[in-house]
């Protein structure tokens, strides 16, 4: 069985976490607003922040799926078409609603308590994403479930934009050659300055600067959240314009499941309480500690298979 039939499958599976995941957490959300509950509050919030990252693998093995299918009697390519913007359209919004979510974990850690907008905004978004993740999987159920079509000829809605289909994509880092380079110099600067943040944390945790308090390091958090949302915003560009010479390249698939690892460690150092306490010259617990050398190690592997996407997997 080939790779991208695998990839394929993976995506069947995958899939049913954003469509069906931002339903329950957002009904926890909604239930810990009811029961003025701040522990459920922040479960419902670390849950959106989970979504956020599975809902990326989903997204781009989507690309493995459609290939798998596209030609075939009965399968309607615009229907495919269709469903790629829809879900693009689902992730952007999920992925918007994550970053909130997260910064409302980081404002519970900094404050006690997140900023008074971070509610209402993560309501808002959440709600918009489980009727955009609805609509997507509704029509991508269409594609190869002909019961489930409304119509034996599918038409795409008018609202659907074609400057997020993949051919739009391409079409523009065809005709204005700058995109790509100046993308590439915005993923590189928010990869080092990620970097620099996961380094200055983790390295502090682990007993380097052990004259720092662990409150004054974690001030640094929101500027490398900013730094991964350049870099995915950038990285996503790079995939939707060029996706088939990423989906068959083991070292993508390697860049991607590390990133994914380490960006739910986060989670980690964002919710636990056992080690934020820590004043100049505390030690961090041993867990900690494991978790931050972890941390460090999944960037580096990060950085190594991004470093070698052209030489592995020949791709490139």
């Amino acid at each position: 069985m080939d790779l991208g039939l695998n990839l394929a499958h993976l995506h069947l599976l995958l899939n049913h976490f954003p469509t069906v995941g931002t339903i329950v957490a957002t009904g926890l959300f909604v239930l810990a607003l009811l029961k003025k509950s701040d522990d459920l509050k922040r479960a419902s919030l670390a849950a959106l922040f989970t979504l956020a990252i599975v809902a990326l693998p989903a997204y781009m093995t989507g690309y493995s799926a459609q290939a798998a299918i596209k030609g075939r009697p009965g399968i309607s390519t615009a229907m495919i078409d269709s469903h790629q913007v829809a879900a693009l359209v689902a992730l952007i919004v999920l992925e918007i609603t994550g970053a909130v979510a997260w910064f409302g974990l980081w404002q519970y850690r900094r404050h006690a308590r997140p900023r008074a907008w971070v509610t209402p905004a993560t309501l808002v978004l959440s709600l918009l994403s489980v009727a955009l993740m609805a609509r997507a999987a509704n029509i991508g159920g269409g594609v190869v479930h002909e019961e489930a079509r409304a119509a034996q000829e599918f038409t795409p809605p008018a609202f659907e934009p074609d400057m997020l289909k993949s051919a739009a994509v391409t079409q523009m880092l065809t005709d204005y050659p700058w995109v790509w380079p100046v993308a590439e110099i915005l993923h590189f600067l928010g990869l080092a300055v990620l970097f620099g943040v996961v380094l200055a944390v983790n390295l502090r945790l682990l007993g380097v600067m052990k004259h720092v308090a662990l409150a004054d390091v974690y001030k640094l958090l929101p500027l490398a959240m900013g730094a991964f949302v350049i870099q995915g915003v950038t990285g996503m560009v790079f995939f939707i314009g060029q996706a088939f010479q990423y989906i068959d390249n083991v070292a993508f698939h390697w860049k991607i499941l590390l990133m994914l690892v380490a960006a739910a460690n986060v989670l980690y150092l964002t919710i636990f309480d056992d080690f934020w306490e820590l004043g100049p010259e505390d030690d961090a617990p041993m867990l900690a500690k494991v978790a931050s050398a972890s941390q460090v190690a999944l960037w580096l592997g990060v950085l190594f298979f991004g470093r070698m996407l052209p030489y592995l997997g020949n791709a490139f």
